[in-house]
């Protein structure tokens, strides 16, 4: 484990941005707010609950999904070390439920402020309340990019763009078309269409659960005609 991971007193080092809160504050975020785990595949948050707290991630990943009454799951975002959750700060903010659920895509590891010392902070702490709003800012505009992707680019360059991050470089990529479909918001039978173009063309070729990259440079060509 690195040396700088945060123990159960000194959590609020990873978040720099709170380094002007006084002593005062400091104090009462690391005695009233609670540290949080969770395993792989465990709900974060379900649609319809309500946040239970304003939640700061130390360590693994949890995705926000929202699915549709038909079944179709789409992720809108992921929350990783040194993040907030964006929905979360948006109920909390408007005293509403979830509107999409989180899951936990690895070990989890967070703290979690009480509802009533967010709100209270929000109206005593100008540090606070800037750090709040500055990461809501942040992460809703990126929400928003992600929308704008969705409804304007064609999905052979984000399904390019998607292989080639989800790669990270390897040769070989471990997906089913199910979970290419999901990061999407698209329908498996038409990632499997895309696919099946692309091994055409010798970019990618398909095994069980898994593609491997042929040509990353034909991919990268392709996404970056977005």
């Amino acid at each position: 484990m690195p040396t700088d991971t945060p123990t159960d007193a000194d959590w609020l080092r990873r978040f720099p941005e709170l380094d002007a809160l006084d002593a005062a504050t400091r104090t009462r975020l690391l005695r009233e707010s609670t540290l949080a785990t969770m395993a792989a595949g465990d709900r974060a948050y379900l649609e319809g609950a309500l946040a239970r707290g304003y939640v700061l991630r130390l360590e693994g990943t949890t995705r926000v999904q929202k699915t549709s009454a038909s079944g179709r799951e789409v992720v809108l975002y992921r929350v990783g070390p040194g993040e907030t959750c964006v929905l979360t700060t948006s109920c909390l903010l408007g005293r509403t439920p979830f509107p999409a659920e989180g899951v936990a895509e690895s070990a989890v590891r967070e703290a979690v402020v009480p509802p009533g010392l967010f709100h209270e902070l929000m109206e005593s702490s100008e540090p606070f309340r800037r750090f709040v709003i500055a990461n809501y800012g942040d992460l809703l505009g990126e929400l928003i990019l992600l929308l704008d992707e969705m409804m304007f680019l064609r999905l052979d360059i984000r399904l390019a763009q998607l292989l080639l991050d989800a790669a990270g470089g390897a040769p070989v990529l471990e997906r089913t078309h199910q979970q290419l479909a999901l990061e999407l918001g698209s329908a498996r039978e038409a990632i499997s269409r895309v696919l099946k173009e692309f091994e055409r063309k010798a970019w990618i070729r398909l095994g069980r659960n898994r593609i491997e990259l042929l040509d990353a440079a034909a991919l990268t060509a392709l996404a970056r005609q977005r």
